[in-house]
């Protein structure tokens, strides 16, 4: 069935219901068709296109999160070492996601990777004398690694200024500056990447469902899944039967993980973040910055909060933007409900919630203070990256809502969680991801996990497909620097990123 293709209603039993259409669903959707070609999969999601939620372009940075700027990743301990090991442990994943892109290319299931990839370096950049002195260290417990061997370093204002000219325009001569830098970043349009594999999945008999709502979930004594779905043009709802189910909705997912009434989902909630950027689209000023430019959060800010100034390529059409300004919404999804928020408060979840306000207080008032800055104090943050820059002449556009976990913790009550969770059933019938960062970034090796957690009795048979698709499966490519090589260049040809 084509991807335009709506007609009639959806078949009553299928094998695999994947529930949103953003890059998680799509994603796995690209891995089950090509593991279980004979399995019947589809596809609902409540919009009338793939990627338009937080998969969109303009709803997230489009980093391709591989700790290479990213401050968040590498902490510096209480004895002001840095540990490397979760920058190391995100690299890796991000790693696995090129290996599946490059796959898909090069078998022609995906078209000119230019359409969704490009080269774009990543730096980190600090001021101040004790943020210069963490760079420092962060640059010295990464060098040695060999996923981040190419990284340089620098203090010296001219130098940074021949990397990221506009950042070092007007800056004060004697401010205390350090920057780090990774040429062979990337820039990622997920919407894009996912228009691409949703595509491949309509080619090859998926059969994709854009306007359909899933209303609820109810298991049946088979061991299977009634799902109810409604038409959003015609009102009309519709029950199909399944034995597996992918709650891949973004923000939407926990409502529907908490209809499915599996143990394990209790005592999950979400805490809801929205966010604004700047975005530059004059070509003199674009034309002068060509990187990703990480600097570090706010205190008290979240982690998805950090600042950066990011060429991005959507389109083909080459902008600049800066941000995020962090906000809040009760809202879901970006489309969402305001009712998204009060709507999933449970028993089991009260107590998480309330441990989680009590102990984020900062936290609170960061976001309090965000939602109260004019435009004027947007205008000064971004002069703070850069200083010569006339924020009157950068649009204000609003991102995608990210929908942090808040979980039960022993001892605590619950904590916030800034990353991703995959909750699974303990038959392996259902499988749901929530949260956030790095997200999109890592969805094929958060995939292959919920793989290995649902489909265990498939694995062995899987492997040998698993091991052509990423040929560093199973490996530590940071323990294997002549295959990291080999991967890393591979991926770089067959990507277009040489």
């Amino acid at each position: 069935m084509t991807a335009d293709s709506q007609a009639g209603k959806p078949a009553n039993h299928t094998d695999v219901v994947l529930i949103g259409g953003g890059i998680m669903s799509a994603t796995l959707g690209a891995f089950l068709k090509q593991l279980q070609p004979d399995w019947s999969i589809t596809l609902f999601e409540r919009l009338d296109r793939a990627g338009l939620e937080s998969s969109d372009p303009w709803n997230n940075a489009g980093t391709g999160h591989a700790a290479l700027c990213e401050l968040n990743y590498s902490p510096a301990g209480k004895d002001g070492s840095v540990d490397p090991s979760k920058a190391i442990a995100i690299n890796e994943q991000f790693q696995v996601s090129r290996q599946f892109w490059a796959h898909m290319v090069s078998n022609g299931h995906l078209g000119d990777p230019g359409g969704f990839i490009n080269a774009v370096p990543h730096m980190s950049f600090v001021w101040g004398e004790p943020n210069v002195e963490y760079l420092r260290r962060r640059y010295e417990s990464l060098r040695t690694q060999p996923l981040f061997k190419s990284i340089e370093f620098a203090t010296d204002h001219s130098a940074i200024a021949e990397w990221t000219p506009l950042i070092m325009e007007g800056r004060s001569a004697g401010q205390p500056v350090a920057a780090s830098r990774v040429a062979g970043g990337t820039d990622v349009d997920f919407g894009s990447l996912t228009r691409g594999l949703t595509s491949y999945l309509g080619e090859n008999d998926v059969d994709l469902r854009y306007g359909h709502d899933v209303t609820n979930l109810s298991k049946t004594s088979q061991n299977r899944w009634d799902v109810t779905v409604r038409n959003r043009a015609t009102g009309q709802e519709h029950t199909v039967n399944t034995r597996f189910v992918f709650i891949g909705a973004g923000g939407g997912a926990l409502h529907l993980l908490q209809k499915s009434g599996i143990p394990e989902g209790r005592g999950f909630a979400g805490f809801p973040v929205s966010g604004q950027f700047l975005r530059c689209t004059n070509p003199k000023t674009v034309s002068r910055h060509d990187a990703k430019v990480y600097g570090q959060a706010s205190v008290g800010a979240p982690p998805m909060s950090v600042p950066h100034l990011d060429t991005r390529y959507v389109n083909g059409e080459r902008s600049l933007l800066f941000g995020p300004y962090a906000g809040f919404s009760t809202k879901f999804l970006k489309r969402g409900s305001l009712l998204d928020l009060p709507t999933s408060i449970r028993p089991s979840n009260l107590l998480p919630m309330l441990a989680v306000g009590k102990d984020n207080i900062p936290l609170t008032r960061y976001l309090i203070s965000e939602v109260l800055k004019k435009r004027e104090a947007k205008n000064e943050y971004l002069n703070e990256f850069l200083p010569a820059a006339d924020g009157n002449r950068w649009e204000l556009i609003s991102a995608g809502q990210r929908v942090q976990v808040i979980k039960k913790a022993p001892g605590k009550g619950g904590v916030l969680q800034f990353g991703t969770e995959i909750i699974t059933s303990a038959d392996g019938t259902v499988g749901a991801l929530l949260g956030a960062s790095p997200g999109a970034s890592t969805a094929a090796p958060i995939m292959l996990e919920l793989m290995r957690r649902c489909f265990p009795g498939q694995l062995a048979d899987w492997e040998p497909k698993l091991k052509e698709m990423i040929p560093g499966y199973g490996t530590r490519l940071n323990e294997n620097e002549s295959l990291a090589d080999d991967i890393q260049s591979m991926t770089d040809r067959v990507l277009g990123l040489n």
